[in-house]
């Protein structure tokens, strides 16, 4: 269990970044004309979205936050 909290608070971050940086990337031409709140708030329920799909594969896969398994034969 503890490997699937790892794995699924690996995925909210980096689905963060990766959200807050499109969101930034969008339609900004400067620091100051950045929408701050609505960056935050796509980041935010994007990371949501990645923390339930991962909760919904929970025993599906390998005991991580993947669907896929990806144990190796034998292990």
């Amino acid at each position: 269990m503890k490997t699937f909290f790892k794995d699924l608070a690996e995925r909210a971050i980096k689905t963060f970044a990766q959200a807050m940086i499109g969101a930034l990337g969008a339609g900004a031409t400067g620091l100051i004309g950045i929408d701050w709140i609505q960056a935050l708030s796509i980041a935010g329920f994007a990371t949501l979205i990645s923390i339930l799909t991962s909760i919904a594969s929970l025993g599906i896969g390998d005991n991580t936050a993947s669907l896929v398994n990806n144990k190796k034969e034998g292990e």
